[in-house]
């Protein structure tokens, strides 16, 4: 049994199953994935994929359970690769966030500008995706943390760490006639068209659900992963957007105007993500504390603890 052939394996799940994206993304032929893949099953006795006409439909039961340990494994190699490192230097190295259109344009300027300036020595990487996505980049130890809102899907090996509400607005163009209206509620919000976040993302179904409880059904013209563009389309007068109060600015958002509207929807949750066995350098928790003030390294350590079962 190889490393390779687990990493094979992970990649070909993260693709959706299929052999020629994980190929592609390998940078590998699909036969020698394909060899691989056959060597392991016949090593371990048993079909890690299930298969139709020689098409991957999916995992089998102990198929499951292989990838659950595969991704532990290659979690602990990724911290083994970067142990030596750590321990000979504090300060320097790298930080490799996987975080949210949201969050990277939003939130994380402020926070890795002064970061920067005092840890020159470390190298920030940013991975952006949707909330799934970045996750995955955690667990397959491809970044050491990810910054974003909840996922639909749990990831059982990483650790959350709630760091603060994003309350909504209603952004709409100047003029438009609901910014008059005596009172905003959902009624009168589903009259007009919407754009919305892209289904991937907690405003997205936070939002469908509040109008689902009302019995209404909003009419959404658009849908984005990111609010610039759902203000584009608002100034273009495409409709509302119900979007995180954080990522509207009334002097850099000319032309537009924000109701709030925490009181109709649910707020998303900003949440770090880390493996549970993660090694903690000194600048990482460093980094967390000061993007939550009150994640501090000691609190950050007895929460990974807890959850390590140690």
């Amino acid at each position: 049994m190889k490393l390779q052939q687990l990493h094979y394996v992970l990649e070909i799940v993260n693709h959706g199953n299929h052999l020629s994206a994980a190929a592609e993304a390998l940078h590998t032929s699909q036969p020698g994935i394909s060899r691989q893949l056959q060597l392991l099953e016949s090593e371990l006795g048993f079909d890690i994929f299930a298969r139709s006409r020689n098409r991957i439909e999916g995992l089998t039961e102990p198929g499951e359970l292989v990838v659950d340990l595969a991704r532990r494994i290659m979690s602990d190699v990724a911290a083994l690769s970067s142990l030596k490192a750590d321990l000979q230097a504090t300060d320097r190295g790298t930080l490799t966030i996987a975080t949210t259109h949201t969050q990277a344009n939003y939130v994380l300027p402020k926070v890795i500008g002064p970061f920067v300036a005092d840890f020159p020595d470390v190298q920030v990487v940013l991975k952006q995706g949707d909330p799934e996505g970045i996750c995955a980049l955690v667990q397959a130890g491809e970044a050491d943390l990810a910054i974003g809102t909840e996922s639909l899907h749990s990831f059982p090996d990483l650790v959350n760490l709630s760091c603060f509400a994003l309350p909504r607005v209603v952004v709409a163009p100047a003029g438009h006639p609901i910014l008059d209206a005596p009172e905003l509620t959902l009624q009168r919000i589903a009259e007009y068209p919407i754009i919305s976040y892209d289904s991937r993302f907690s405003g997205h179904w936070k939002v469908r659900t509040a109008f689902e409880r009302a019995g209404l059904e909003p009419k959404v013209v658009l849908s984005a992963i990111d609010a610039g563009v759902c203000k584009t389309y608002v100034k273009m007068g495409l409709g509302l957007a119900i979007l995180t109060k954080i990522t509207f600015d009334p002097e850099q958002d000319n032309g537009l105007r924000a109701l709030d509207a925490d009181h109709l929807f649910e707020s998303s949750t900003t949440c770090i993500k880390l493996r549970r066995n993660i090694y903690l350098r000194p600048y990482l928790l460093e980094f967390i504390h000061r993007f939550a003030s009150r994640l501090t390294p000691d609190i950050v350590r007895e929460i990974l603890r807890q959850a390590s079962g140690k």
